[in-house]
């Protein structure tokens, strides 16, 4: 075995989780090693929805030009299409991702981004060159065997697949991000609720120009329903834009029960053309592959000092494209916290609360992704599929929607509450950005609990502790716009604030001296660098002018002081003390209980 190789921070697996993990370290200086068992990065397109809270890290980065050059635009993804086949008869349609008119305003005003289309293939090395970029040292072909653990670290035991020699990486900390058969979760021995394989699906990459059945009702998904789209799988047949319009992937079910079927390229061309409904149309199979439905998240994410993310942690279908997503934004979460434990700014403490503020949100979107499966059904049986004995009852029974009287008038209005029902499984807005966190790195300002309207459905804005910081754009000296998320982030904690609120910049020059952690500062308001043209800061911040919002560097609301007090700094210092694990008093004396705010 060769000499150790020593690290701050392991990071096991490339993926969107390792990725932003691997970034948002080395962004942050710290000393990491990514490894992964492949040559490369992602192989198949596989998650591609990337959603606004997503593109919001990338842009917390300085990734996010880099991402749009890859990406589909919002416009280009909305008409997403039922149909009996790509070039056959549509059953129906409905407006997605936001693309509705009815629904695009609530998008624009809840983030200074817009959600794209990028598949894992182009995210995947966007990722990667950051981290490199920033210092990280990155090892393809490299297997993760097993690790041990002692009070001061971890040590990791690798395998180069090209020499087949085996070494040791020692670290501080590791994350495991090495996908749904996580061998790092097995090894930990997490605890794991609900199940694996409830059903089976083939992957199939394939070229075809399809612009004159798709670019006049742009979409990224085309769902198709034909006999045996029922079968295993999502319960429906897709065709889903890797890239408009001439790269696609077809999804096909199979009895998980009988196993995957020989994926031969004639099998394969075969499923795709009937996907596509034009066998006079040239087909190039890329390549094929098989996955399987699952219902598993963990409710423990780490074990000492080795952490688990991304799909390691949440398993579930692609149903609502929540999947690389919440993995990237459970490294977002975690990076500061490694960071500033490892820079002697946090306690180690601080990184319990990633389990406490990310299991929620594992559990919650693995649930909602698998009850979006559900939502397909209705579908089929407004068009008589279940019901039908044969292919040819199957046929007749689609075609009555077609025929005046009152059978062929129900079965429409069924089919169009069917459609409609589907609403959840897209333009879930709510379940991408209304996370909230309960944890000690939250201060509770004693408000009353949020209550929504559609938890899911609706992005609801809000300054109360542990909600998201929200986005309203405020203007620079001149006249140039900037976003509040952008004041904020980049690893460092910031204080927004109003007139009569210069006394935070006291409050957190008081921080940096006690507890060495930088809290930037921003006055918004009239007639100082940043101001308040519409009135939206002091709409959205719930305090008086002179009071804070404190925003962690992962965008979360830490603490929210109504007015400015004469002992600012003092309280200041004891909510810091708390969100960083620091229980003991500072120099100066014992810190101070905050009080309770009622905005």
């Amino acid at each position: 075995m060769s000499a150790r190789i020593e690290t701050d921070v392991l990071v096991i697996g490339s993926g969107p989780a390792g990725g932003a993990a691997a970034a948002l370290l080395a962004r942050y200086g710290i000393k990491t090693m990514m490894v992964n068992k492949y040559g490369w990065v992602a192989n198949t397109p596989r998650a591609h929805i990337t959603n606004q809270r997503t593109m919001e890290v990338l842009r917390d980065l300085g990734l996010e030009e880099e991402a749009k050059l890859y990406a589909t635009p919002n416009d280009l993804m909305g008409e997403n299409t039922i149909c009996a086949s790509v070039a056959g008869e549509e059953f129906g349609r409905i407006r997605t991702w936001g693309t509705d008119v009815r629904r695009r305003a609530d998008y624009d005003e809840s983030s200074p981004t817009a959600m794209c289309d990028l598949p894992q293939t182009y995210l995947e090395p966007i990722l990667i060159g950051s981290s490199a970029r920033d210092g990280a040292k990155l090892r393809f072909d490299t297997e993760y065997l097993s690790h041990t653990q002692d009070r001061n670290g971890v040590t990791a035991r690798l395998r180069d697949r090209l020499s087949g020699e085996e070494f040791e990486v020692r670290a501080k900390y590791m994350i495991g991000a090495d996908g749904a058969n996580s061998k790092v979760v097995c090894d930990l021995d997490l605890p794991l609720e609900g199940e694996m394989g409830k059903s089976g699906s083939i992957n199939i990459l394939f070229e075809c120009d399809l612009t004159k059945y798709v670019a006049h009702r742009p979409s990224v998904l085309y769902w198709v329903i034909q006999p045996g789209s029922d079968i295993g799988g999502l319960g429906i047949g897709v065709v889903r834009m890797v890239r408009p319009w001439n790269k696609w992937l077809a999804i096909w079910g199979y009895d998980v029960e009988q196993g995957p079927p020989d994926i031969t390229e004639e099998f394969a061309r075969n499923i795709v053309h009937n996907l596509i409904g034009d066998r006079d149309l040239p087909v190039k199979i890329e390549s094929t592959s098989t996955w399987t439905v699952n219902d598993m998240y963990a409710t423990t994410l780490q074990k000492g000092r080795v952490f688990a993310a991304g799909d390691a942690i949440h398993r579930h279908p692609p149903t609502n494209g929540l999947g690389s997503n919440t993995s990237i934004q459970d490294s977002f979460n975690l990076a500061w916290k490694i960071a500033m434990v490892l820079k002697g700014q946090a306690d180690p403490s601080l990184l319990d609360t990633y389990t406490t503020e990310r299991a929620p949100v594992a559990k919650q979107i693995v649930q909602r992704a698998n009850k979006s499966l559900g939502d397909f059904p209705p579908i089929a049986v407004a068009l008589g599929l279940p019901q039908a004995s044969s292919i040819d009852e199957m046929y007749a029974n689609m075609a009555r929607r077609k025929e005046a009287g009152p059978e062929g008038e129900a079965q429409r209005e069924a089919l169009r509450k069917a459609i409609a029902g589907t609403d959840y499984v897209y333009n879930a807005h709510g379940v991408e950005m209304n996370q909230r966190y309960t944890s000690e790195a939250i201060v509770p300002d004693g408000s009353a609990a949020e209550v929504f309207a559609d938890e899911e459905l609706y992005h609801q804005a809000s300054s109360r502790p542990g909600a998201p910081v929200p986005h309203v754009w405020v203007y620079r000296n001149g006249g140039h716009r900037i976003s509040t998320k952008d004041l904020c982030g980049q690893g460092r904690f910031t204080i927004l604030t109003g007139i009569g609120g210069d006394g935070w910049k006291d409050a957190a020059a008081a921080v940096k001296e006690k507890l060495g952690v930088d809290i930037d500062v921003h006055v918004i308001g009239t007639g100082q660098a940043l101001e308040d043209q519409y009135g939206e800061f002091a709409a959205m911040r719930g305090t008086t002018d002179s009071g804070a919002l404190l925003v962690r560097p992962d965008f979360h609301i830490a603490y929210r002081s109504d007015a400015i007090s004469d002992s600012a700094s003092e309280d200041l210092i004891a909510v810091m003390a708390q969100v960083l694990g620091r229980k003991r008093a500072p120099a100066n004396g014992a810190a101070r209980p905050v009080k309770a705010v009622a905005v």
